[in-house]
């Protein structure tokens, strides 16, 4: 797990519900039982700044960092997917954009992921599609200087044929695969964690069942479900993602407060 990606789940999953700020120390702490090493912490989060994910602050417990809007928006718009808080509905028709893409290998990648992440899929190197318009991806295409034009399309065959586009542009029988794979792959690990286990151990299962779950913000767009195969892999596998991501959020819950707490009170402590 790198310790920037991290950073974002960190954020995203415990400490934007609680202001979108914390200090240093309760990061560094925060990803220890993940077996993440305070310098890779803080080299992330430095870069998090550069990129303009996060701010420098000063809280009453130190030196911290808090979400800039940018992230703000992204990490809202990724626990609505993760918990998928808002119904998936189609009217039929698709956002189609046609660019240019960029010349470097590096920065077709990173156009890419961010289009991906957005729930675009791609027809070739230029067309992309997707089943609703995303609102950041005007502003993603102007931030990195590509040209590009945008149309509303409604296949002439109506869903029959949608559902042909739909194959073309993403890989519906890998997605699924990796559904099951994720449940094959999560469900001994989370079978350890009972009553008995302590806070901490209940916190780090969690952490990395939601990393798990979150790189499919980026291979599956939500396709409405006209438009998805019967018994879809991805809908056991929310089911039990949620079954499991909220059985261990209590206790992960706990040990969020317990290592902020103990970040001010080291402050404290220091200040006498």
């Amino acid at each position: 797990m790198q310790a920037r990606s991290a950073l974002f789940d960190l954020y995203g999953d415990h400490l934007r519900p609680r202001g979108g700020r914390a200090p240093v120390a309760a990061l560094v702490k925060l990803l220890a039982p993940l077996g993440i090493a305070p310098p890779a912490v803080r080299t992330a989060v430095s870069r998090m700044v550069r990129q303009g994910w996060l701010d420098p602050l000063r809280l009453a417990s130190g030196p911290g960092y808090s979400i800039t809007p940018k992230a703000a928006r992204r990490l809202d718009e990724a626990a609505a997917r993760i918990y998928r808080t808002g119904r998936v509905t189609w009217d039929g028709r698709f956002d189609l954009l046609v660019l240019e893409a960029p010349g470097s290998r590096r920065d077709r990648q990173r156009l890419a992921s961010n289009l991906s992440f957005l729930g675009y899929g791609t027809l070739d190197e230029q067309t992309w599609v997707a089943t609703r318009p995303a609102e950041d991806v005007d502003l993603l295409l102007a931030e990195a200087g590509i040209r590009f034009e945008r149309f509303t399309a409604a296949h002439f065959a109506g869903t029959p044929g949608a559902m042909g586009v739909v194959r073309r542009a993403w890989n519906l029988a890998e997605i699924g695969q990796a559904y099951e794979q994720f449940v094959a792959d999560q469900r001994p690990l989370l079978a350890t964690v009972t009553v008995r286990s302590s806070d901490e151990e209940a916190y780090a299962a969690r952490f990395r069942l939601v990393h798990a779950w979150r790189t499919f913000l980026f291979r599956d767009p939500q396709l409405p479900p006209a438009l998805l195969p019967e018994r879809w892999p991805g809908t056991a596998a929310a089911s039990f993602f949620d079954r499991h991501a909220a059985r261990l959020r209590p206790a992960a819950d706990r040990y969020v407060e317990q290592c902020l707490d103990a970040s001010s009170r080291i402050v404290r402590q220091k200040g006498r």
